[in-house]
């Protein structure tokens, strides 16, 4: 959410947040049972997913650098700018140039547009790759300029949560809609209510799941009375959803920054999900709001049958709270010792607040000169650009009982793979060729991102070839292959060589030799040269196919040190 719509004075707020209980490292908070079994929110990882980025020229109805700049109209720039960290957009296949001076490694500073279907295909490839189940999608109000851009990001979304197998719902955020009583109602039932019949559709209790961010907040930006926000929840569940209430920190003690007299909104949810952005910036911060805010809040939640799923944060880059990971650490610690029903990521893609688990620039090389944005490295600790996808996916193990409850965090902040080296896909969206292929199973299929999609070459008339460009020499450790992950793809082994070439002439880089694919393993294989070779062109050469009479891929991947 955009810090202008959820500022908070947290001065006044952290002046309740006494009373806090002993949290000695090894006593777990007595758990309170969920009111609900496990479904795509109860037991699962969540995150807000904003979809909220457009640039001029990407064809969006809104056509402007929607949340990128102050004045839309004009290319984000040091003085025309919103956000206060800086994305990592090496694999997004379009981007948009900015005012910015280039990247601190002479790249041009360019930037990303949720329109784009690829940008929202590559969030939920993350999510898909490290185990995040569900994706609220945030839905400001629809009925002015940006709602034809707003109703695209929810077919978008769900495209891609259909493809990478994630569960995606609608979280309604009422601020500044003051018509929102009768609005929210006529957009549900015109709008979003068709995206229920979606097998990606989030559902709790057989009930398709609505989120409603707002109600009782004590401020301008929602000056609700308590009566017409308990109609809007009661209509909800009248239309048989499973409401989930995005709710003030004090909701439970209606003061600070809760409305009082709104006890019977937020007890007609199903689930609540208290707001913390901007209540706690430190490891010590979130102690104090275990003991103040999640285990009663947890206990007046079992005591009125309401599932709990409170947020968790890896905090504000440019506010330097990251602490390498053990900010966040903490926070999944701390819930998962109570005992809760869920967790919300506050948020994915949320550059404006800075508080954004989407992959983000590592080191000054990949941050604009002169910016004055942060990297991920701002406290002297090396972290990869997806460190902090990679910390959601070990909380959320931890959360479903994969892993045992840690106080330490398990995570590293680089991955340090060896011998494959980096995380970047360098084939991704890259140019492709091709001895042949059948149908309309064409190479390009193969590094667009979707596992779902494949080349298939002409039928028995081996030996066959697939071929991407790097767009320059590039050292390279490692290439992955993929196939559809669909049960019906069957184990299969291919013989596979890898070829190079700078200029058009190829080598050898590894030898042919037989690689199995199995279902049950992913369907992928991972092909590592002896040594690092730096090469333009990388080939793969199919020679046979125990599972079909041609060469298949869904994915090739390549890979530096």
């Amino acid at each position: 959410m955009g810090v202008t719509r959820r500022a908070v004075v947290r001065a006044a707020l952290a002046a309740g947040a006494t009373g806090t209980a002993g949290l000695g490292g090894s006593a777990l908070a007595a758990s309170a049972s969920a009111a609900s079994s496990a479904g795509d929110v109860v037991g699962k990882i969540t995150v807000g997913y904003q979809g909220w980025f457009a640039c001029i020229g990407d064809g969006s109805p809104i056509n402007s650098w929607w949340h990128w700049s102050r004045n839309g109209g004009q290319a984000p720039s040091p003085s025309n700018t919103t956000i206060v960290a800086w994305p990592d957009v090496r694999e997004y296949t379009r981007t948009y140039p900015t005012g910015y001076a280039a990247l601190g490694n002479g790249q041009p500073a360019t930037l990303f547009s949720s329109y784009d279907q690829q940008t929202v295909d590559t969030h939920f490839l993350w999510m898909q790759q490290n185990g995040i189940d569900t994706a609220a999608l945030q839905r400001f109000n629809p009925t002015g300029a940006e709602g034809p851009n707003r109703d695209a990001m929810a077919v978008k979304v769900r495209s891609a949560a259909e493809t990478y197998g994630r569960k995606f719902y609608v979280m309604y955020d009422v601020s500044d809609w003051l018509t929102m009583q009768s609005d929210i109602k006529a957009d549900w039932t015109g709008r979003m209510k068709a995206h229920t019949a979606s097998p990606a559709y989030a559902r709790q209790n057989g009930r398709p799941v609505v989120c409603v961010w707002g109600f009782g907040f004590a401020d301008d930006q929602r000056p609700f009375a308590p009566g017409p926000c308990l109609d809007v929840v009661t209509w909800f569940k009248a239309q048989g959803c499973y409401v989930i209430g995005g709710v003030p920190t004090w909701w439970r003690t209606g003061d600070r920054d809760s409305r009082p007299g709104f006890s019977d909104v937020y007890h007609a949810f199903d689930m609540l999900s208290p707001w913390m952005v901007g209540r706690i910036g430190n490891v010590a911060d979130a102690d104090t709001f275990y003991g103040a805010a999640t285990v009663p809040d947890l206990a007046e939640c079992a005591a009125h049958g309401i599932d709990y799923q409170p947020c968790v944060l890896p905090g504000s880059v440019t506010g330097r709270q990251r602490a390498h990971g053990d900010f966040m650490w903490r926070q999944f610690y701390n819930m998962c010792r109570a005992g809760v029903q869920g967790v919300y990521i506050s948020m994915f893609d949320e550059f404006n607040e800075g508080n954004q688990i989407a992959k983000t620039a590592e080191t000054q090389a990949w941050v604009p000169a002169g910016s004055g944005f942060l990297a991920l490295d701002e406290d002297g600790t090396a972290c990869s650009s997806d460190y902090y996808l990679r910390l959601t996916g070990d909380g959320g193990r931890m959360l479903k009982g994969q892993i045992p409850l840690t106080a330490t965090r398990p995570t590293p902040p680089t991955t340090g793979t060896s011998p494959g080296g980096g995380t970047t896909d360098l084939a991704r969206g890259k140019p492709t060729a091709e001895s042949s292929h059948t149908q309309d199973y064409g190479s390009g299929n193969a590094v667009d991102g979707d596992r779902n999609t494949y080349w298939e070459s002409a039928n028995n008339a081996f030996p066959q070839w697939l071929q991407v460009d790097l767009g320059s020499a590039r050292p390279v450790t490692r290439v992955v292959v993929d196939l559809p992950p669909a049960a019906a793809w069957a184990t299969r082994t291919q013989t596979i060589g890898v070829q190079g070439s700078t200029d058009g002439t190829f080598g050898t880089l590894l030898a042919a030799s037989p690689v199995t694919f199995d279902p049950a393993t992913g369907n992928t294989a991972t092909l590592t040269l002896p040594a690092a070779v730096t090469t333009r062109y990388v080939r793969l050469v199919f020679t046979a196919n125990t599972g079909w009479p041609a060469g298949q891929a869904s994915g090739l991947h390549v890979y530096g040190p």
